[in-house]
């Protein structure tokens, strides 16, 4: 078996059809487009989604946005919030209890942002790296 006599099976490939080749062979003058009308011109298509003048499905149909469900369970703190709490113990309960985050949120975040002066616990809430260092720099504790 040798590189040079491999070729492709014949029947794998369709012939091409061949129009404009008078009336016996069955594509001759319309060439299989039909008599007048736009997709008898040469160039005459439409666009995709063009329904003739139409106002088009993607036009008549509303707008819908997206608004992440999650993001109502999902809420950041900052420092600076954490500050103004007199609680030792903080955790999700007491955020919402202050009125710091929403009462659906299931998730906070404390992120750097503010000043802390105070000794502060914080209990089930997610903390970043550079608030949990300023956290423990007080004497605070991140369970």
């Amino acid at each position: 078996m040798k590189l040079n006599t491999f070729s492709v099976d014949p029947s794998s490939r369709k012939t091409k059809k061949r129009v404009g080749r008078g009336i016996s062979a069955g594509q001759g003058k319309t060439c299989g487009r039909g008599v007048k009308g736009q997709k008898a011109r040469s160039g005459g298509y439409h666009k995709v989604g063009f329904e003739g003048g139409q106002m088009p499905l993607q036009r008549r149909l509303p707008k819908v946005g997206f608004y992440s469900e999650k993001s109502k369970a999902y809420a950041e703190v900052r420092l600076s919030e954490i500050n103004k709490l007199t609680e030792e113990i903080i955790d999700i309960d007491v955020l919402i209890s202050n009125g710091i985050v929403p009462t659906a949120t299931v998730t906070a975040k404390v992120i750097l942002s503010g000043e802390l002066n105070v000794k502060k616990t914080l209990r089930g809430i997610k903390v970043t790296a550079g608030a949990q260092a300023k956290i423990e720099e007080l004497g605070g504790v991140v369970e």
